[in-house]
């Protein structure tokens, strides 16, 4: 089988679930020299980094070559150069349901987003839509996966936040009050590899964890467990929008050596709640009981507080009875 971007941070621990089971993967990614760690998901030979270009037809035909199942998690949250919103999220998707057809492949799970909407203001949203339309046009029987905000031990979300707030006083918010409903990584890839075992009906599947906070929640809970005290300020969207124009200007300036702390159409983005639609199939449907993030986030995020894997002992013997 073959997984589209799967040295990411989702597709990795999909790969390293389905290797578990004895599926032979390819993994399919633009640096397979940097990807080199999914070899050890596996026996040797078992999983594969290989070159892809998912821009390029000749490209996806090779990588999926011989494969009787495919799933592609490639997406972006920003977009860098030729890797556009519409090329990645829109025409990638599309172009790989399209060559699995024509292959003869049985099953294809396909990454998305809630939120996914054509008729968003966010780009980002609208070409998650999209690709997911494309999809279904050539693999109708396709599993998509819509999940939330996603955690883990290598997420872009609670480590970048943590790591500002061991310099800074302040962390600005936009979108303070939007909601969302954070989901373990391997909760999802938990879902991909039972749709890839045929053991979920074809569909759309929004994915959420068992709790549902606001940005500043998560933020105030983040900081509670790194043990820092930090004013969480939040900035209206207005103010994130002019954010969005200096530092895509001084972005463009440096010839994106300095990137943007954040972008207009991630601004509009926050603008929409983050969380399971009423009545759409979930983990429910498929089986799965998702964990809570409070029961995952100590196990990483313990290296951002003021001792690090020590303030725990510190903590402790701050209790005992002095003689």
């Amino acid at each position: 089988m073959t997984i589209y971007g799967g040295s990411g941070f989702l597709g990795r621990y999909i790969a390293r679930r389905l290797a578990q089971q004895g599926w032979r993967i390819r993994v399919a990614c633009r640096r397979p020299e940097e990807a080199l760690f999914v070899r050890t998901y596996g026996v040797v030979g078992q999983v594969e980094p290989i070159f892809c270009n998912i821009r390029d037809d000749d490209s996806v035909r090779a990588a999926m070559l011989g494969a009787n199942a495919v799933v592609n998690c490639v997406g972006v949250l920003a977009e860098n150069g030729r890797n556009t919103f519409k090329a990645v999220q829109e025409d990638g998707p599309e172009r790989i349901a399209r060559i699995a057809a024509a292959e003869g492949v049985a099953r294809m799970v396909h990454v998305s987003a809630i939120g996914a909407d054509a008729d968003s203001p966010s780009a980002y949203a609208r070409t998650k839509a999209a690709g997911e339309a494309g999809v279904l046009r050539h693999m109708p029987q396709a599993v998509i996966l819509r999940p939330s905000i996603l955690f883990g031990a290598e997420d872009a979300f609670f480590n970048r936040f943590a790591s500002m707030a061991q310099i800074s006083p302040v962390i600005p918010v936009v979108g303070a009050d939007t909601r969302f409903q954070p989901v373990h990584v391997d909760n999802v890839a938990q879902a991909a590899a039972l749709a890839i075992e045929g053991k979920a009906a074809p569909g759309v599947y929004e994915l959420g964890g068992p709790d549902v906070h606001t940005f500043r929640e998560l933020i105030s809970q983040m900081l509670q467990m790194i043990r820092r005290r930090r004013l969480v300020l939040s900035l209206p969207f207005g103010v994130g929008r002019l954010m969005a124009a200096v530092g895509g200007m001084v972005q463009a300036l440096s010839l994106g050596l300095v990137r943007a702390p954040i972008t207009a159409d991630q601004v509009a983005n926050l603008q929409r709640d983050n969380v399971v639609s009423p009545g759409a199939k979930g983990f429910a449907d498929l089986g799965v009981s998702p964990i809570a993030m409070e029961a995952v986030l100590p196990d990483y995020l313990w290296r951002f507080r003021p001792s690090g894997q020590y303030l725990a002992i510190k903590e402790s013997a701050q209790h005992l009875r002095k003689h």
